[in-house]
């Protein structure tokens, strides 16, 4: 009887058991209605530069990732893709899916290898190509990148994923601030976004504002119209920077036409002065709500507004020698912190080599008991010291490796101090009374204080640190900084555009020509 009872009793719990257990089976994920994908291939060419970018230096930069290890590493990363990523999901809500292509990302240089390039466009065609359907497409471009034998890089990629997609499809880029934006991107992408700020600190803001107007798109809620327009303006260094005049009431009119209805997006790209393009100028950049006298009517402004301040010089910068006898008065101020050395000339954040030797030969000659952090990439003088001993006494000819145009070698001698393999390669420092030289494989801009801290050095006990970027380090440095002196020499990145030997550039350009109209 009692056995009796347990089977049956088993047998009535058999219906409630399969009940439960269906309830708790996962319920089925449902396909998004729409899909959009996403590839970014960033850089930033100097033309001046002989130095050409491999595919060491973009995974120096940033590892280089297919598929859907982009989307964790593009989160965490909060750049543009991170921000593109954040807009579908919180702004698609479940109905708009991404397709993750390709991430690859190089600090700023000479041209990127033509074979390289070419390899990075078979990946995004032939991704596309596997997604199947998707419904939009959002690319994150440098916007002056320069590829070996070839103009206009990105326009010969954009046009590839249109050879994909077809002409109708939703097709948005982000670009840097300091692009050159070309009439063949501009024919053929739907819109194009910029950076809001100089120095750059909006990449995320960015790709967010890329991602919405296309989530936006692909649902038919907006029909975005872009309008461009080229001012015959060519204009760098530090009249660009955001938050200061005379770019303040720039960037803060095109904050509210954003707030405008029916407005999408308002550009204004400053141009890197450094890629030698027969359409190298400002350019502004207008998207709308299928509006286009509207889109006119900002894109005109904006480039009014950029031409009425076209005469402001930027700072004045002084030569290596007056730097360091800027620095010998300025006692007070190295007691309380320590003076940043803008290197404009090498300044690595443009694409140049990162190897000029002309601030440490005026430390050699007028300011050795400075204390002072030289950094220089010199990729045979780094391995000749690495394979020393620490405390050994080593003389090296030092730079005018890579740039045999404007810079010229140094015979250093000191102590050596540090030796290290890091993200730089082969990594060493040299001491000559207070002279510190750090020797790298690869360039870096030095834009974060960490660049000196991780090898151990102190910015407080720092009179003078030299920086290789023109503006990130004037927000990192804070902390630290009693001083910035722009140093001026020969150099890859000068700022004056008439010590630039331009061969393709279009003219007539203001200022190198009289010119009293922008159009």
């Amino acid at each position: 009887m009692k056995r009796t009872i347990t089977v049956f009793s088993l047998a009535a719990l058999l219906p409630l058991c399969a009940v439960a257990c269906k309830k708790e089976q996962p319920a089925a994920v449902k396909a998004p209605r729409y899909r959009v994908a996403m590839a970014e291939v960033l850089q930033e060419t100097n033309s001046f530069s002989p130095v050409i970018t491999t595919e060491e230096t973009f995974r120096s930069t940033s590892p280089i990732l297919t598929g859907d290890a982009i989307i964790p590493f593009s989160k965490k990363e909060k750049l543009e893709l991170g921000g593109f990523i954040a807009a579908v999901e919180e702004l698609g809500k479940g109905e708009v899916g991404i397709v993750p292509i390709l991430k690859a990302r190089s600090m700023s240089g000479g041209p990127v290898e033509r074979r390289l390039y070419e390899r990075f466009r078979k990946d995004i065609v032939e991704g596309l190509k596997r997604a199947g359907r998707v419904d939009g497409v959002y690319l994150s471009l440098h916007g002056a990148m320069g590829v070996e034998g070839m103009r206009d890089p990105e326009g010969d990629l954009l046009a590839a994923v249109r050879g994909v997609v077809g002409n109708s499809m939703p097709v948005g880029i982000s670009h840097d601030l300091h692009a050159c934006v070309t009439k063949r991107r501009a024919k053929l992408a739907t819109y194009i976004v910029g950076y809001h700020t100089n120095p750059h600190r909006d990449h995320y803001d960015t790709g967010y504002r890329a991602g919405e107007i296309l989530v936006k798109a692909v649902r038919g809620q907006v029909h975005p119209v872009m309008v461009m327009r080229r001012m015959k303006l060519l204009k760098g260094g530090g009249m660009t920077i955001d938050f200061l005049s005379p770019m303040r009431k720039v960037f803060s009119r095109m904050s509210d036409m954003e707030d405008e209805q029916g407005v999408l997006s308002v550009s204004n790209f400053m141009v890197h002065i450094w890629l030698d393009d027969p359409e190298l100028s400002w350019t502004t950049v207008a998207v709308t709500d299928n509006n286009r006298p509207l889109a006119e009517k900002l894109a005109d402004e904006i480039a009014d507004m950029d031409w009425a301040v076209r005469t402001v010089q930027p700072p004045k910068g002084n030569t290596p020698e007056e730097a360091v006898e800027i620095v010998k008065s300025a006692w007070l101020r190295r007691k309380l912190g320590t003076v940043v050395f803008c290197d404009a000339s090498d300044a690595v954040g443009t694409g140049t080599p990162g190897e000029s030797t002309w601030i440490l030969r005026a430390l050699l000659e007028k300011g050795p008991e400075l204390v002072s952090y030289v950094p220089i990439r010199d990729a045979v003088a780094a391995s000749e010291a690495f394979h020393m001993k620490l405390g050994d006494k080593v003389t090296l000819s030092v730079g005018g490796r890579l740039d045999r145009v404007y810079n010229r070698p140094v015979t250093y001698s000191g102590e050596l101090v540090y030796k290290k393999e890091t993200r730089l390669g082969k990594t060493a420092i040299l001491k000559d009374r207070g002279i510190h030289l750090i020797l790298t494989e690869y360039p870096d801009s030095a834009q974060r204080t960490s660049y000196f801290t991780d090898l151990g050095l102190s910015l407080w006990k720092a009179d003078v640190v030299v920086v290789k970027n023109l503006f990130p380090f004037r927000f990192f440095y804070l902390l630290y900084n009693r001083k910035t002196v722009n140093v001026m020499s020969p150099g890859m990145s000068n700022v004056d555009v008439f010590a630039l030997r331009y061969k393709k550039i279009t003219r007539p350009l203001y200022p190198l020509d009289d010119i009293k109209d922008w159009r």
